[in-house]
């Protein structure tokens, strides 16, 4: 049994669900009215999918009406079709009559000639009522443990369970859409409820080992810890502006905890990002806000297994996070997005920024998401992030897929990825599928390339090579179209010991799609070859990496290093021309390297022009460089407040003037923006 909440129902009347014999619940509609009997009403039959334990643990009826969603003891949500509004149903002589065979009434809650006994016969013709099967099944979204609850607030739909996990939902058509998982925190594995709070906090109700715990997502932090013995038994818990309750039974006694609101002796001054070092960062693009500086908008990576997007206003200095993201069981290391960067680019509107971000770290786990960030002038930040999860990819779970695995030496649990690039240039007329490939620096020393497809929320690995025998710390992938319009997708990759390759992917690329496209999304990893071109560009690690296209087929590609060391080297991209020569041909045009541009690791280069580069080092220097013929030349050098330099990223904006200026974005022991 389980009360559902159900908007439109008369004050007096409540839903009641019941799970009964070969998967049927039914739903009755229970009026009461002080002096009498409760009266039951049958509204309704649903049939649970087939499963051991077979029936529902929690349920709610949407707001948009005719729907009802449940979860049941098999850890599923399901959605069942309502006949007509419930309230009306409740009220409906017609329902009655068919479901309960007895007179309007005898059956009518509101009815002043209703006695008080309750009608033996309410369930005698249930058979007049259709059983509903599901509109949509999302089988074992919560694990084997079970649903707990199912919220409606605004317009989306929660659940939560005991897998550690809440999930926020959508409702697209009459199915549901998994938008994206959250993990509230560590050792919170038994979720029980949410609840949403007028000032905009979300508080996670549930139990930690023996106590149960009032956890808030704003502030991260637990509200309220209680000694209760755990989850098995019977509570409940309320909360108001001058006080909190949560009663519970143990041992058989009613136990009650009561708390008085007392003001808060701690002011937070700074709240923090992240718990541990920021370990990348892109920018996504900028939210014009009317009357208002444009909010640049950014994604970070962390330590602490999260990523943050969050929203920078020049004017305030503020950051403010806007969505935190929690799927990652390690570090986040790398981070790349695919779509706009700046007005003028696709998925980039007036109101609306869309992106497809990749995340990426420990444990070998890349995760994808679809990003949308637009105003909400509601908002503490006046801006409003959508995030809905695509596809996840951790390759032991891909060599348990494997053939003849028990041949081979399985892969390295602690593999890690240190970089991604997005393959651009990818919907031609060779490959006219709408998959998107990602490549992966690894630290098992190999180069990865993964292919998704976003309708059908697949990552693919598609290709791999192992040519750098050592870890390898950056790639970037880059595209060539000559005047014929034939497209190149050409990738560098730089290892520890301070090689730099260069391939020619656009084969591997091409069969991937179409082994894909035969098999339905389903492949193994094709070989990449081998590199068209390698050089030692410096003495060990190389710890940044950037290409730029230069006019007439021409690349700069700028590396720094571990031994504070700055290289530089025009290349030169020829396509062969006639039946004999089909193949790629790189040369090098030019070669510039600084052996002392800094006192340390150089963790980021961008080259912003081609005669201007600047690059980032662990010793807190932000230099400008002048590209000269054969040489560098420093122009200026800014000293900046992060620690531990991990990641830059740059971008242009023109200014109302017509100038155009260049930002960064620098991350480490924290964050800043010049």
């Amino acid at each position: 049994l389980g009360w559902a909440p159900c908007p439109g129902l008369p004050p007096d009347t409540a839903a009641l669900l019941a799970s009964g014999p070969d998967g049927e619940m039914l739903w009755l509609d229970i009026a009461y009215r002080p002096g009498q009997a409760p009266r039951a009403r049958l509204m309704g039959r649903y049939l649970l999918p087939p499963c051991k334990q077979r029936w529902h643990t929690c349920a709610a009826f949407l707001p948009q009406g005719g729907l009802l969603v449940c979860g049941d003891r098999r850890g599923s949500l399901l959605l069942f079709p309502c006949s007509g509004s419930p309230g009306q149903a409740a009220e409906s002589p017609g329902i009655a009559d068919a479901s309960t065979g007895i007179t309007d009434d005898a059956t009518d809650p509101l009815s002043e000639d209703s006695g008080s006994k309750l009608e033996p016969s309410c369930l005698l013709h249930k058979g007049t009522l259709p059983l509903e099967t599901p509109l949509s099944v999302l089988f074992g979204l919560h694990g084997k443990t079970g649903v707990t609850s199912v919220t409606c607030h605004g317009d989306y739909i929660y659940s939560t369970g005991r897998d550690g996990c809440y999930r926020q939902l959508r409702l697209q058509g009459q199915q549901l859409e998994v938008l994206r998982k959250h993990r509230p925190c560590k050792g919170l594995l038994w979720i029980e409820e949410l609840r949403f709070t007028p000032d905009g906090d979300l508080r996670v109700l549930g139990f930690h080992a023996d106590n149960f715990v009032v956890w808030s997502s704003r502030t991260g932090e637990n509200l309220h810890c209680i000694p209760c013995g755990g989850g098995h038994r019977s509570w409940s818990y309320c909360s108001s502006p001058s006080a909190e309750a949560f009663a519970f039974i143990k041992c058989g006694d009613v136990m009650l905890y009561h708390c008085e609101a007392e003001p808060c002796e701690q002011q937070v001054l700074l709240a923090s990002l992240h718990g541990r070092e920021i370990a990348c960062v892109r920018r996504l693009g900028a939210v014009e806000v009317p009357g208002r500086a444009a909010l640049n908008v950014f994604v970070t990576g962390s330590e602490d297994t999260t990523a943050c997007i969050l929203a920078l206003s020049e004017g305030s200095r503020a950051a403010v996070p806007l969505a935190r993201l929690s799927d990652h069981i390690s570090s986040v290391r790398a981070l790349a997005l695919a779509g706009p960067a700046g007005p003028g680019d696709e998925g980039f509107g007036d109101k609306v920024l869309s992106a497809l971000l990749f995340s990426a770290g420990g444990r070998a786990q890349i995760e994808c998401y679809r990003l949308q960030c637009s105003r909400d002038p509601a908002s503490e930040s006046t801006v409003a992030c959508q995030v809905i999860h695509l596809a996840s990819h951790r390759l032991d779970e891909h060599w348990e897929r494997k053939k003849n695995r028990h041949k081979l030496v399985k892969m390295d649990p602690e593999t890690r990825y240190m970089s991604l690039s997005v393959v651009p240039g990818t919907s031609t007329e060779r490959l006219p599928t709408p998959w998107k490939f990602l490549a992966a620096a690894c630290s098992d020393a190999s180069v990865r390339v993964f292919g998704l497809l976003e309708a059908a929320r697949k990552l693919v690995l598609v290709a791999e090579s192992f040519y750098h025998r050592r870890c390898v710390l950056k790639v970037e992938a880059f595209l060539h179209t000559r005047a014929g319009g034939e497209r190149r997708h050409l990738l560098c990759s730089a290892a520890t010991d301070g090689s730099i390759a260069f391939w020619d992917i656009t084969s591997p690329i091409a069969d991937a799609a179409d082994a894909l496209r035969r098999a339905g999304g389903e492949m193994q990893p094709l070989a990449l070859g081998t590199p068209l071109l390698t050089i030692m560009a410096h003495s060990c690690g190389v710890n940044s990496l950037h290409v730029r296209e230069m006019p007439e087929g021409q690349y700069l590609v700028a590396s720094g290093s571990d031994d504070g060391s700055i290289h530089v080297c025009l290349l030169e991209v020829a396509l062969g021309r006639g039946e004999a020569a089909t193949g790629t041909r790189l040369r090098i045009l030019e070669r510039v390297a600084m052996p002392c541009a800094h006192a340390a690791h150089v963790t980021g280069i961008r080259v912003l022009r081609p005669d201007l580069l600047l690059s980032a080092s662990v010793d807190q220097r932000l230099t400008l460089w002048r590209r000269g013929l054969g040489r560098l030349d420093a122009l200026s050098t800014t000293f900046f407040h992060v620690p531990d330099l991990a990641e830059l990223d740059c971008w242009e904006v023109m200014e109302a003037g017509g100038e155009l200026q260049y930002y960064c974005v620098l991350c480490g022991q924290g964050l800043e923006m010049l």
